[in-house]
């Protein structure tokens, strides 16, 4: 494809704006319960001033200049997403720097947990313990991400990728900018607080069970909304926000896709009780590669069945009658913690580190 090729921006597939019935429909379905009763000419000054926000569409209520280390200084620039990268700025100093003490993020990927409709913890959660267990023991810092918590948890939520890679890889900046978006209620994200623990992570290890041959919701979520990190903007001034015609133009003018979490160790362990779970495994793990992440060795990339094609109410028993299986997540664990000592002390070293991929994209 030629550089010098016109850019052009294809429309035609949003409907318009709902209209202010189907708002206030919508906006009121949170207040169904009658303990709102007495406050209905409250609730309806509320909806008014959500009306007047979504119809002017102020995603970013408040802003300020982004200042002198950006394209553009005066782009009035949204504070949370400002404040979000000054964090992952900081953390990423956290993470160099020689006499922090290692951290590894264990990532709880099971969408079950005892506060919510199962009543009862999810046997990802007891191997994530294992995995804990022996992080702590070696000595580095266990930081447990228990992402069942969009389930169970109020205001907790994780909002699906909008998918502006596909218009331009600068168009999709580090961190996201397309959350918060006051306009359209979607205020509650916590991938801002997710970014930053990645950052600070020297090792991943990502726990989870199959579903339906594939992630879970929870997982699948957190994984489209780090897009960012693997070739992501991070100068939002750069396309003055969401402007597609400039995005494409940088990316036409060449573009270096940066890896902003490579160099990390990580270790999956993948569960299931029926099918899926080897091809769910390579998934993780070729997404992790992709992102530049240090494969951690054999024994962190497990994939195992509990109970094959037994019955779901005594599931835990049959993990407890597993002890093999419990040691391999622990071994999965020990891999983990001894790459990330190793990755920090200089004697392991990525192969391909340095290396320019021809097709970076």
């Amino acid at each position: 494809m030629s550089d010098s090729q016109p850019i052009h921006i294809r429309k035609g597939q949003a409907p318009g704006q709902i209209d202010r019935d189907t708002f206030r429909e919508r906006f009121n379905r949170r207040f169904y319960d009658p303990a709102f009763e007495g406050e209905k000419e409250a609730i309806a000054r509320l909806e008014e001033i959500a009306w007047q926000a979504f119809k002017d569409g102020r995603k970013a209520p408040i802003t300020r200049p982004a200042g002198p280390e950006f394209m553009d200084p005066e782009y009035e620039a949204s504070v949370e997403w400002l404040d979000t990268r000054d964090k992952l700025q900081k953390a990423q100093k956290t993470w160099r720097d020689a006499a922090t003490r290692p951290r590894v993020l264990l990532i709880n990927a099971s969408s079950r947990n005892d506060g919510t409709c199962p009543g009862e913890i999810a046997k990802t959660w007891r191997m994530t313990q294992l995995a804990r267990e022996v992080v702590e023991a070696e000595g580095m810092e266990a930081d447990v991400l228990d992402l069942s918590l969009v389930t169970s948890e109020y205001g907790r939520a994780i909002h699906p990728c909008k998918g502006c890679v596909g218009t331009a890889m600068p168009l999709c900046h580090w961190p996201c900018s397309c959350y918060p978006n006051h306009s359209l209620n979607q205020a509650d994200d916590w991938m801002n607080e997710i970014y930053e623990r990645w950052v600070l992570a020297h090792g991943v290890m990502i726990l989870t069970p199959t579903y339906w041959y594939q992630s879970t919701s929870p997982l699948k979520l957190m994984i489209d909304r780090l897009v960012c990190a693997d070739g992501g903007n991070p100068d939002v001034t750069s396309t003055h926000g969401k402007k597609p015609e400039q995005a494409k133009a940088i990316e036409q003018a060449g573009w270096d896709f940066p890896k902003h979490l490579a160099g990390r160790a990580y270790g999956v362990v993948v569960h299931g009780d029926v099918a899926g779970i080897e091809v769910h495994r390579r998934n993780l793990t070729d997404w992790l590669d992709w992102m530049g992440l240090v494969d951690a060795g054999a024994m962190a990339r497990l994939d195992r069945y509990i109970g094959y094609y037994e019955p779901y109410w005594n599931s835990h028993d049959t993990l407890d009658q597993d002890e093999a299986m419990q040691e391999e997540v622990r071994n999965a664990a020990r891999a983990v913690t001894h790459a990330v000592s190793a990755l920090r002390s200089g004697e392991l070293v990525q192969p391909d580190a340095g290396l320019r991929a021809p097709r970076p994209k």
